[in-house]
């Protein structure tokens, strides 16, 4: 994908060059949303507002690393929209499956090859490292999520964050330190080689 003439061809009003953008960017920026937001649909919310801000204020791009930047719109609409809650809490509403129980959002996690009792595993997993992200103070949700969940380094993590390398370097420590203390309270989901031993936790 030649981004640098796609972005150039959106410019010129080429409305099918930025769709490319889209689609080429589409899951991360996805993924980064639900990270920080926490629900599907909110997520689903700010991607897209992402990606229609992004549009209307390409003329702004001056270079760099595309990617880090639209993933900085993203993150300021995820943060915005948290802070619109925090004005006026939500309850966040979900379908409920016939037999009364919710649906948890399983299916980006799913796993065809597992069995139904791995994939329960997997998904409890899962909502454990999310819960405990969740608890991370903004600042730390976002390096952790940018460098250990979508795999950016640490250069364009600095960029879409709007902070410096040395400071993402220090946060991603501090983030994954409290993580991993947070899930030592989900012992029995962790593997092996994740659990704290008797004497390391003295």
């Amino acid at each position: 994908m030649d981004e640098g003439a796609l972005i150039q061809d959106a410019l010129n009003g080429e409305l099918n060059a930025f769709n490319t953008l889209v689609l080429h960017y589409q899951d991360m920026a996805y993924n980064v949303a639900y990270r920080i937001m926490g629900e599907p649909g909110a997520a689903d919310d700010a991607t897209q507002e992402g990606f229609i801000s992004a549009y209307q204020k390409l003329h702004q791009y001056r270079g760099g690393s595309f990617k880090a930047w639209l993933l900085r719109i993203v993150t300021n609409n995820c943060y915005d929209e948290l802070r619109r809650r925090q004005r006026q809490p939500v309850i966040p509403l979900k379908p409920d499956l016939p037999d009364g129980e919710t649906l948890e959002d399983p299916y980006w996690i799913e796993d065809d090859s597992a069995s139904p009792e791995e994939q329960t595993e997997q998904a409890e997993l899962q909502n454990a490292i999310q819960n405990c992200i969740n608890e991370l103070d903004k600042k730390f949700k976002l390096i952790l999520v940018l460098v250990d969940v979508e795999g950016l380094d640490y250069q364009t993590a600095a960029e879409a964050a709007g902070t410096p390398v040395g400071t993402v370097k220090s946060r991603l420590a501090r983030a994954r330190e409290r993580v991993q203390d947070c899930l030592q309270g989900f012992w029995e989901l962790l593997p092996d080689n994740f659990r704290l031993r008797d004497e390391e936790m003295i």
